[in-house]
């Protein structure tokens, strides 16, 4: 038997069950994430698991019976060696870009849908109380829970409001 088609029985001996092995556990553990990923969907986190799988079965057995052949002549051991981890490597590389792309596009859909559900909850009223930094003779409010100040009546705002950072700062 010429040693190239050796490489041939041993490079579908390695890859094949490779792919079925990342495709099982894939398979096994991808289902947690999906069923998060589609809101807790049981059915379609599965429908669409076995369509991923199916897909990734379809995808790597086609990468690794079209890049079976080599153009090398095998001659020696190490050189059927040499065209084995080569080709396998290459095998390897595609399943982990394959599977990579499918977490980053199923993480994507997580995200928009975790964004869709979070919930609006209305803001707390806001209720006006006077600062303690309120200059004497002046009515500043400061409006608890909302982070902000509010002008004083009559304040047009063409200057620094006295009660504002900006006026400490330069000193009036």
């Amino acid at each position: 038997m010429d040693l190239t088609v050796v490489s041939y029985l041993l490079y579908f001996a390695f890859t094949v069950p490779l792919t079925i092995w990342v495709a099982r556990t894939l398979y096994r553990h991808g289902r947690v994430f999906l069923f998060d990923v589609f809101g807790g969907d049981e059915r379609l986190a599965t429908s669409v698991n076995q369509l991923l799988v199916i897909g990734f079965y379809l995808l790597n057995l086609g990468y690794v019976a079209l890049f079976m052949a080599s153009g090398s002549t095998v001659t020696t051991g190490r050189r059927l060696l040499e065209v084995l981890s080569a080709k396998v490597d290459g095998v390897a590389v595609v399943i982990g870009v394959v599977h990579l792309a499918n977490v980053w596009v199923f993480n994507t859909f997580r995200r928009r849908a975790i964004g869709r559900a979070r919930p609006v909850t209305p803001a707390a009223p806001c209720r006006p109380t006077p600062t303690p930094r309120c200059p004497p003779g002046r009515r500043c409010l400061r409006v608890r829970g909302c982070r902000r100040l509010r002008r004083p009546r009559g304040d047009t705002g063409t200057r620094a409001p006295a009660w504002s950072g900006a006026a400490r700062r330069s000193g009036r």
